[in-house]
């Protein structure tokens, strides 16, 4: 076993960055420049069950599979046995590249049924280099929603194809509009990437860097029209709370993180809470590695072993009391539920 540092964590792909202090270990080469195809052999290897360096062979059942339409995360469907265990461990094909990272089943009774998903290896990379040069993950919008084409919907609007992605809303004042796209456009392609489902328009979108404007070609009565449209970054509610941050001022070296106080600002920000005070957990702190805590964005630290704090001054000279390798007991407030994180100071 090695120890690894963790450099930073994505929720929506349930990805994380660790950093080993080795040199000369075996690897494998990610293959985010192949093409993948549907029925093409792939073999998925882990740990099912605690029975390590296990190997499975199945096929690419799709290639762009969103199982939860709320979320943008996009992945490789395979029939390849993945079980409990398996998750983290690479999907390869028969050359030995890395198509994917193996991450989730969908199962009736909690084993393979044949529904397997690993995350793609052009978001594996995308991640990575998000996380090791920012410290987080970028991901863009561009002011419009879009949905996938049904034969009824084509028919009731007389549409060119009766498959495919059409825009059904359009912001006003946007950066989708200033660059002319309208409601009922059929989206051909982004960045050059085909759309033909709107998980590829979702994927195109995570991909796409924060820094340059997107290639959209679309359909518009029944003619081709190329738009370069202004991208954002877009954030959620955690993310937005960052805007209240002042890094000299927000943050707690010790732990490795970005927080500020929980006053009636936030508070209507992070909803209903069990103990009313306390500091909320915005971010891990960039270039600044911690104690393996277990904190998450959005967390409410109540107390450090049993002392309370009500404010970032207050959590920062507990923490100073603390000497190197002290048990420290974290108490959490996360998803309207109290839990204790318990870890040694570094």
């Amino acid at each position: 076993m090695l120890d690894a540092k963790l450099i930073g964590i994505h929720k929506e792909s349930d990805l994380a960055l660790l950093k080993i202090e080795q040199k000369n270990l075996p690897t494998l080469e990610l293959g985010s420049a192949r093409r993948i195809h549907q029925g093409q052999l792939v073999l998925a290897i882990g740990s099912p069950e605690g029975l390590q360096n296990s190997v499975t062979m199945g096929v690419i059942s799709s290639v762009g599979r969103q199982p939860d339409p709320d979320r943008p995360m996009v992945y490789i469907q395979t029939d390849a046995p993945i079980n409990p265990g398996n998750s983290g461990g690479p999907l390869i094909d028969v050359d030995g590249y890395v198509l994917g990272i193996n991450t989730l089943i969908l199962s009736q009774g909690g084993g393979s049924e044949g529904l397997g998903f690993a995350i793609p290896a052009r978001i594996v990379r995308f991640v990575y280099q998000s996380l090791r040069k920012y410290g987080h993950v970028h991901r863009v919008e561009i002011g419009a929603v879009a949905q996938n084409i049904t034969p009824s919907l084509a028919e009731g609007l007389n549409l060119s194809r009766s498959w495919g992605v059409i825009v059904s809303d359009v912001n006003p004042g946007g950066s989708a509009e200033a660059a002319g796209l309208k409601t009922g456009d059929i989206v051909v392609s982004a960045d050059d990437r085909p759309i033909d489902t709107l998980p590829a328009l979702t994927a195109a979108m995570y991909l796409h860097p924060l820094d340059e404007v997107m290639k959209l070609v679309v359909l518009r009565n029944g003619e081709k029209k190329i738009l370069y449209v202004a991208v954002s970054e877009h954030r959620d509610q955690m993310d937005k709370l960052l805007d209240a941050v002042n890094p000299d001022e927000s943050l707690v070296s010790r732990l490795g993180i970005l927080a500020i106080d929980l006053n009636d600002q936030i508070r209507s920000n992070v909803g209903d809470l069990r103990i009313s005070n306390g500091v909320v957990v915005i971010a891990r702190a960039a270039n600044l590695i911690g104690p393996e805590t277990g904190l998450k964005s959005g967390d409410i630290i109540h107390c450090v072993n049993t002392t309370p704090v009500d404010s970032v001054t207050s959590l920062r000279q507990v923490l100073r009391s603390l000497k190197p390798n002290a048990a420290v007991v974290l108490q959490v407030e996360r998803d309207s539920q109290l839990q204790w994180l318990a870890f040694e100071m570094e």
